[in-house]
């Protein structure tokens, strides 16, 4: 089973609000996920980004592959992999 690190959208139309997940690859963007590690608002001033590193820190390390954007929200927020 390959496991993704990705973003959840879960906002109202316009209004973008997004939940960090590890899921399956196979399943839908906005379907079933395994565990929620954080999560990521664009619209507020500075941007909010809350991510649980512990959690980031023990999927990174049993395989699972962030997308590019959870990449930048890791360097952002001082994950590296």
């Amino acid at each position: 089973m390959a496991v993704k690190i990705r973003l959840k959208r879960i906002g109202a139309k316009k209004a973008p609000f997004y939940r960090v997940v590890v899921a399956d690859s196979r399943a839908p963007r906005d379907g079933r996920n395994i565990e929620e590690i954080g999560y990521y608002n664009p619209l507020t001033e500075p941007k909010t980004i809350k991510i649980d590193e512990e959690k980031a820190a023990k999927w990174l390390s049993n395989g699972a592959q962030p997308t590019e954007t959870v990449k930048k929200l890791f360097n952002i927020v001082g994950i590296n992999k």
